[in-house]
């Protein structure tokens, strides 16, 4: 077989919303080249199926008949003058257009479903219509990503199907949590891959799959759960689903680690002080209202007894504590009411004129602290909601559409920092059609069509994503699956090795927030691990599970020895009540059975000796995707498996070359079927 090239190597990453695929090995490896939506429409032959949605549309046409002139010499009935008349007949002819509606999800069918393949006839149209868009030359090695919850048969077929379809020279399955491996270039980690609708947890122990305790597909922890929670707080706001979307991949919706107070919960617990600081301060309070109270009263008998100007010395002297305690006989009868009434409507409208002012010099100064305040501390928040409408609608309102520019000339919205799928460009190859088509003629569906952009308001529920128990689950399946690895000594390792990808994770703050859940759930602290020897002697070996180190006194009584095995404090308790080392009739054999049970339990725990703890950790830690190649900087971590499975295709199809068996051959298939893909599947 003649060696592959790396421009003829195909990597294809099926995922439930995205796929993601690349023709050819860079020399820096780069973020996927091509990236279509993972669906397909039904086309109109039976199981056929068409990338884009393809509308019907009719055309009647207007078709006149001119009749032809009289020739010389004739006369034409009913003219006058000797003019002609030409008869036109009208006729009406209906033309077909079929035309790509590349916007619409109407009639759209998902192949893949909570990492499940629900339609193989869908999935291999999106493969061929993925090859067919690249144009592969004929000696095409191929590397299909593969998700955790594909099963065995699942193999099979896709490897029937490559080799079937596409003669293929090689073939190659590669596990998705495997490959993340290869991006982060770690033999044994824990892998956690926040997806769509579902969540898989995988313990990679040197570049081994550990089945056992696997959590794959764990529905109600993906990106589409924390969508429907922003749903489920905001739907009474008058917010959409692709509203609440929106929200997710936007910067303001942050999920904040357990124990942090959200915007205004700290204001409230600062209010809240001891009971009996409180009760004094209310007694303290009530006197000096009471005195207070008095005081008014002589105030009220003052008002009036200066004759007709009594209502100046009253305001003069008492100011705002005595607004109206009027004495209306008093007003009555020096026959100036109103004038006085006048007076006080003016001296209310001044005062709210001067509390109005001070208000607004006091919002003028906090609003440099609140636009200096973090995202996590602002009780309000706003994001910008990009929605398609139609421009005769745009026109009415008064509305121009992102397409056209805006009115600060910035053209469209820039790509958020966090976007969930999408690539260096900000769209998909369907949405970069549908721009692109709605820029050139703007026509869609037979009417113009176009993007506005419009400010919405979000309160402290862009922080509540995450909440109804995700982060919970998540951190139970990364428990549960750790204790599963049989090697009791290396589950330390894989608590410090933790990998978090996947697209439902590029939520801002949940890798974060995930990590302080299971440091407050399953760390201990490391002081704890010598509670045991911090109250013994420095004379005193420290002890050990197999009790060989037992803490014993300096001086002994006796000079027999037990052997390493044996507990000693055991054999003290048996002969303190005789110091010569002479036992009563009959303890020697009970203390002989003891001692054997002692010297198999050693035996046991040998086996599965360990250092540390091997069921709680003593540290948790995150790994840091390498820095190796520049353009992933921008790509961020989320979709790691894509470049490792550019550095495993690299390895295996041209550095190897088949000899570990890392792909299967055109001719190893002829020979073994597709049952013979579990021998070379990595």
């Amino acid at each position: 077989m003649p060696p592959f090239k790396d421009e003829h190597i195909l990597v294809i990453a099926p995922g439930s919303q995205t796929t993601l695929a690349q023709l050819g090995l860079p020399e820096s490896f780069t973020p996927a080249q091509l990236r279509v939506s993972t669906r397909m429409f039904p086309a109109e032959k039976k199981g056929e199926w068409e990338p884009l949605k393809v509308r019907e549309r009719k055309v009647i046409k207007r078709k006149k008949e001119v009749a032809p002139e009289p020739m010389d010499g004739d006369t034409t009935m009913g003219g006058t003058d000797g003019e002609t008349n030409n008869v036109e007949n009208a006729t009406e002819e209906e033309d077909t257009y079929f035309e790509e509606d590349p916007t619409t999800e109407e009639g759209a069918v998902y192949p893949l479903r909570h990492g499940r393949v629900v339609d193989w006839s869908c999935l291999f149209a999106l493969m061929t219509h993925i090859y067919n868009t690249l144009s592969p030359p004929f000696h095409t090695p191929i590397l299909i990503i593969t998700q955790p919850a594909w099963t065995a048969q699942d193999h099979e077929t896709l490897t029937q199907f490559f080799f079937e379809k596409f003669k293929t020279p090689a073939f190659c399955l590669m596990d998705s949590a495997l490959a993340v491996c290869y991006a982060y270039s770690a033999s044994t980690a824990t892998v956690v891959d926040i997806g769509y609708e579902k969540c898989d947890v995988t313990a990679v122990n040197d570049f081994l799959i550990n089945d056992s305790g696997r959590g794959t597909a764990m529905t109600g922890c993906g990106g589409e759960s924390m969508t429907q929670r922003l749903l489920e707080m905001l739907s009474k706001k008058g917010f959409t689903r692709d509203m609440c979307e929106q929200l997710k991949r936007s910067g303001i919706c942050e999920v904040l680690p357990s124990g942090t107070a959200m915007p205004g919960e700290t204001e409230m617990e600062d209010t809240n002080v001891n009971p009996a600081a409180a009760a004094s301060a209310g007694a303290n309070a009530a006197g000096l209202k009471g005195r207070g109270s008095v005081g008014d009263s002589a105030a009220a008998m003052r008002v009036g007894t200066g004759g007709a100007d009594g209502g100046d010395d009253a305001q003069d002297g008492e100011g705002e504590d005595n607004e109206g305690v009027l004495d209306v006989a008093t007003i009555v009868a020096s026959g100036k009411t109103s004038e006085f009434l006048a007076r006080k409507e003016k001296e209310k409208a001044e005062k709210a004129e001067k509390a109005a002012a001070k208000k607004a010099a006091q919002d003028a100064a906090n609003a440099p602290k609140q636009a200096k305040l973090p995202n996590a501390k602002r009780m309000t928040a706003t994001f910008h909601y990009t929605e398609r409408r139609p421009l005769e609608e745009l026109n009415h309102n008064g509305k121009r559409p992102l397409g056209s520019g805006n009115q600060n000339g910035e053209g469209e919205a820039k790509r958020p920092k966090t976007p969930e799928l999408q690539d260096s460009g900000g769209k998909t190859e369907m949405e970069r059609v549908s721009t692109s088509n709605n820029q050139t003629n703007g026509q869609q569906n037979g009417e113009t069509t176009a993007l506005i952009r419009t400010d919405v308001e979000v309160g402290v529920e862009r922080f509540q994503a995450a909440t109804g128990g995700i982060l919970d689950q998540v951190a139970d399946a990364v428990h549960r699956c750790i204790l599963s690895v049989p090697e009791i000594g290396k589950r330390a390792e894989f608590w410090d090795n933790l990998i978090i990808v996947g697209n439902g994770s590029r939520v801002r703050g949940f890798k974060d927030a995930l990590l302080t859940k299971l440091n407050n759930k399953y760390l201990i602290s490391p002081s704890s691990a010598t509670i045991f020897t911090s109250e013994l002697p420095s004379n005193f070996t420290t002890p050990v599970a197999t009790g060989a180190n037992t803490p014993q006194p300096q001086s002994h009584l006796s000079t027999s020895h037990h052997g390493p095995g044996v507990n000693p404090l055991l054999a003290a308790a048996v002969t303190a009540s005789n110091p010569g080392g002479l036992a009563p009739p009959g303890q020697h054999q009970h203390l002989a059975a003891q001692l054997q049970v002692q010297q198999y339990q050693q035996q046991q725990q040998q086996q599965h000796q360990h250092s540390g703890h091997g069921q709680t950790p003593t540290s948790i830690k995150l790994m840091k995707m390498p820095e190796y190649f520049p353009e992933w900087k921008d790509a961020g971590p989320e979709e790691a498996a894509f470049l490792g499975a550019q550095v495993a295709a690299k390895v295996v199809f041209v550095v190897d070359q088949g000899l570990s068996k890392g792909f299967m051959s055109r001719t190893e298939y002829n020979d073994l079927g597709p049952q013979g893909i579990h021998e070379f599947c990595m």
